[in-house]
């Protein structure tokens, strides 16, 4: 499943076959890859996050390791390692999208940390006490997942990251009214299920991001109570 879910489809045969294939859950995702049914892949690292990282704004670790869930192509994975030196796992349920990531990576100049792809289901995913993560970068994963997986993508994300570490979400895309995915999502979605465990130390509209994204996102990060 990639991170990068649709920004704009405006191929309606192509919404229609997404539809049918997200159905089939990692099967369906593998397959959307291998049809090249992947508008979500925006061909570069998202504007919001690169200018979220290179302001300062946040004290961002600059050492330890990363996690990407649903990474597809790996671009932000790549960016995050070379930006912020972290170790930085991106991870997907498509062999396909692992494989375009490690491409990617392949052709790309070295990063200051390690960036690294695998095949993992991030609901089974789980680490030691000691290698849990400083920080987790979820664009669109979490609109990918039916809103009914959503408290256990909440358990997951407290459970991987270290006290102290941060969950940065690029929330994408608002006011969507279709029956997804991606499905429906607003930055109240996340405070109900983090507000116990997290707090929110950003929030803001970012002042640039693709031209499909204006007006229909939102960044917003999370610091891990220790």
């Amino acid at each position: 499943m990639s991170t990068h879910l649709p920004h704009v489809i405006s191929n309606e045969a192509h919404r229609a076959r997404l539809k049918e294939l997200a159905k089939e859950g990692p099967t369906g995702w593998d397959k959307a890859w291998k049809e090249q049914v992947t508008p979500w892949d925006a061909g570069q690292v998202q504007p919001p996050l690169r200018d979220l990282i290179q302001s300062g704004e946040l004290d961002l670790p600059k050492s330890g390791k990363a996690l990407v869930p649903g990474c597809g192509r790996g671009y932000d994975a790549i960016f995050i390692a070379s930006s912020l030196g972290l170790d930085t796992l991106g991870v997907d349920i498509s062999q396909t999208a692992v494989d375009a990531a490690n491409e990617l990576l392949a052709s790309s100049p070295p990063t200051s940390g390690k960036a690294s792809f695998e095949i993992v289901d991030f609901f089974t995913f789980s680490v030691p006490e000691t290698e849990k993560f400083d920080l987790v970068y979820d664009y669109t994963f979490f609109v990918a997942i039916l809103p009914t997986m959503r408290p256990d993508w909440a358990r997951q994300m407290t459970g991987l990251v270290k006290p102290g570490g941060y969950l940065i979400t690029l929330v994408f895309p608002l006011h969507q009214t279709d029956s997804g995915p991606p499905f429906p999502v607003e930055p109240s979605h996340y405070e109900e299920l983090l507000s116990s465990d997290w707090d929110r130390v950003h929030n803001k509209v970012p002042e640039h991001g693709l031209p499909s994204h204006v007006g229909r996102q939102q960044m917003v990060v999370w610091k891990r109570r220790s």
